[in-house]
């Protein structure tokens, strides 16, 4: 098992990058606290698998690609910035909009499946991300690689997101931090709004 042991690295790298704030932290909070427990984890999957989609692409060469073709580096970025602009504006538009919490009976399948695709376009809208993954496995990976390294590299991928972001829903879904966040639903909406805004702008000039 030893030809394995440079997942170990890997699989860290992977969890501390995850756990850094950025756009997906603000999104995981604000669902956990403002929705269900079941949209948190619908989130929490759709980034998941984000996560393990940007790993087998930039095994299979976005990486070099995007290298390659700054044109569409950026304009990936833009795009991507642009969509984190929309939910910027969305959020910071809503903010002074009362709401209820959304009791665990009236989660339903519909509502999950829509946080799951929220969480997917998210991770997906920072191309970043490839770039971030690629260079990690030009850095730590073996020249040569066992067998299932591909499988068991998106897995490690979509297991920090999974791991990290789980505990952050489980820990902002309690009723303490949901009535906390309905008494300061306004500053709380905009500055995650703001916070977001500002990120959307750094992705498309940095």
């Amino acid at each position: 098992m030893s030809e394995y042991s440079f997942l170990v690295g890997i699989g860290m790298v992977f969890m501390l990058g995850t756990m850094s704030p950025g756009p997906s932290f603000i999104l995981v909070a604000t669902t956990a606290v403002s929705k269900s427990k079941m949209q948190g984890f619908g989130v929490t999957l759709g980034l998941a698998i984000g996560a393990a989609i940007f790993a087998l692409l930039a095994i299979y060469g976005l990486y070099a690609i995007l290298q390659a073709v700054p044109s569409m580096y950026f304009a990936l970025k833009a795009l991507g910035g642009a969509y984190l602009l929309y939910l910027a504006y969305k959020m910071w538009k809503h903010a002074a909009e009362p709401m209820k919490l959304i009791a665990p009976e009236e989660a339903n399948t519909t509502n999950f499946l829509k946080a799951v695709l929220l969480g997917l376009t998210t991770q997906l809208s920072n191309p970043k991300t490839a770039i971030i993954i690629g260079s990690i496995f030009a850095a730590l990976l073996p020249k040569e690689t066992p067998a299932y390294s591909e499988a068991l590299l998106c897995l490690l991928a979509f297991t920090g997101d999974i791991v990290w972001y789980s505990l952050v829903v489980l820990l902002l879904s309690t009723k303490r931090a949901q009535h906390a966040y309905l008494r300061f639903k306004r500053h709380i909406d905009r500055l995650a709004g703001g916070l977001l805004g500002l990120l959307g702008v750094k992705l498309i000039i940095d």
